[in-house]
């Protein structure tokens, strides 16, 4: 059960995750912080945090890369309470996407 659950997470992922830990500051309408991440992918992030997000929630995301920071917008896609969140960046401009393959090392 366990690997089948597994395979169906793997295949949801479009994009390769490159184990970054940064600290990404978020905001949301209920929540608001810092959370250090775990891997970011051009489609979105794992960060660990304390605080309780709810699936659903959209979220503003200051990520910091060598050049500078990033701002994207996402959705929390997965919520494990106490641990983390998964989330899933919305439509990410060209202009950050390049230099997020440029900068994020490679997976």
């Amino acid at each position: 059960m366990a690997d089948e659950l597994q395979t169906r997470s793997d295949e949801r992922r479009q994009y390769d995750r490159s184990r970054v830990i940064v600290d990404v500051h978020f905001d949301g309408s209920d929540s608001t912080g810092v959370a250090s991440s775990k891997d970011i992918s051009l489609g979105g992030l794992y960060m660990s945090t304390q605080q309780h997000i709810p699936e659903g929630s959209t979220l503003t995301l200051r990520i910091p890369l060598p050049s500078g920071h990033v701002i994207l917008k996402g959705d929390v896609v997965y919520s494990n309470p106490g641990h983390g969140v998964g989330v899933r960046f919305h439509r990410v401009p060209e202009e950050t996407r390049a230099k997020m393959e440029r900068e994020l090392p490679a997976p």
